[in-house]
């Protein structure tokens, strides 16, 4: 718990729920700020406290409006900047264009790096986010977290590991899926995927011997759910008991949430570094895993100067 003093955490308009949850753990209340649209769209944003010298975090997500939550973020942080903040600390749970990282045909922006740049150029000093769409855009950033830790204490007590397989539905997936099959000690298994094109997926092969087990499938994040709901078809026919997915981020687009009703999978589990409240009121297989905490003591230790790397491992209590 903070005493408060020379500390303020904002929140923008993407999951203020979310920034309650840290405050709460922080035992601090959340700073005043004004944070209103114009009628052409606008975003209008006025800090109603003083934050001289004050270690300054503010907490807005890529979801919903992607684009108004980035400008919001980007406004907050100028406009804490030019009130003489000593720093500026963003918490994007989820960072926008996280998945646009490369240059994968001629032409094409690499749209994660350009919302760095807009980050750093409002006058951010520090960014915390938390699993990154692929590991080599984490040099854009100070502290990229991973929802590792929270996921595999879900895992080992909420399961019987000597029957459990951890599936990656892609290959792109396979090192995060192996670490965590390592540090529960048990067999991962991987599919093979085909696309036509970017989020309809053609075929599938699995490699790996699943057979009367329980499968967790695991990726960083849900969008359609597509390829979700197609390896719990082709688990299914290779004979698992059950199958699960254990995602960090839901963004359950578009048709996502009666796939997952009517796919074979029994539960879709998700953290909440996005609003999932309406998500799990309209699905019944949703069960969300609160990462308040997590995200609550990064902040703490960062705010001391104490090492966050022990996170990487753990979750704290």
């Amino acid at each position: 718990m903070l005493n408060g003093t020379g500390i303020r955490i904002f929140t923008g308009t993407s999951h203020p729920q979310l920034a309650e949850i840290i405050c709460r753990r922080l035992g601090i209340p959340i700073a005043r700020a004004e944070v209103t649209q114009s009628g052409i769209g606008e975003t209008n944003v006025r800090i109603a406290e003083s934050v001289r010298e004050d270690d300054v975090y503010i907490i807005n997500t890529g979801c919903g409006a992607v684009n108004t939550a980035l400008m919001e973020l980007c406004i907050m942080i100028h406009a804490c900047k030019i009130a003489s903040a000593k720093r500026i600390t963003a918490v994007v749970p989820l960072f926008p264009y996280a998945r646009q990282d490369k240059k994968d045909k001629s032409r094409a922006p690499i749209t994660a790096k350009l919302v760095a740049n807009m980050l750093q150029k409002s006058g951010c000093d520090h960014l915390i986010t938390m699993d990154l769409h692929a590991s080599q855009i984490q040099g854009f950033f100070d502290v990229p977290l991973y929802a590792e830790p929270s996921l595999i204490l879900y895992i080992r007590t909420k399961f019987d590991l000597s029957n459990v397989v951890i599936v990656s539905p892609d290959a792109g997936g396979a090192k995060r899926a192996t670490s965590m099959a390592d540090r529960l000690g048990v067999d991962f298994a991987l599919f093979h995927k085909e696309r036509k094109k970017a989020n309809e997926v053609s075929r599938m092969v699995l490699v790996g011997e699943v057979k009367g087990k329980v499968a967790i499938l695991v990726d960083d994040m849900a969008d359609t759910c597509g390829t979700l709901c197609l390896a719990a078809e082709h688990l299914t026919e290779a004979g698992v008991k059950k199958s699960y997915a254990m995602v960090t981020h839901g963004i359950l687009s578009g048709n996502a949430l009666e796939a997952v009703e009517k796919s074979a999978l029994e539960k879709l589990i998700v953290t909440n570094t996005l609003p999932q409240k309406e998500n799990q009121s309209r699905c019944n297989k949703i069960e969300v895993i609160d990462i308040g905490p997590v995200l609550g003591e990064v902040i703490r230790r960062s705010h001391y100067g104490e090492s966050i790397s022990k996170l990487f491992n753990e979750v704290p209590y």
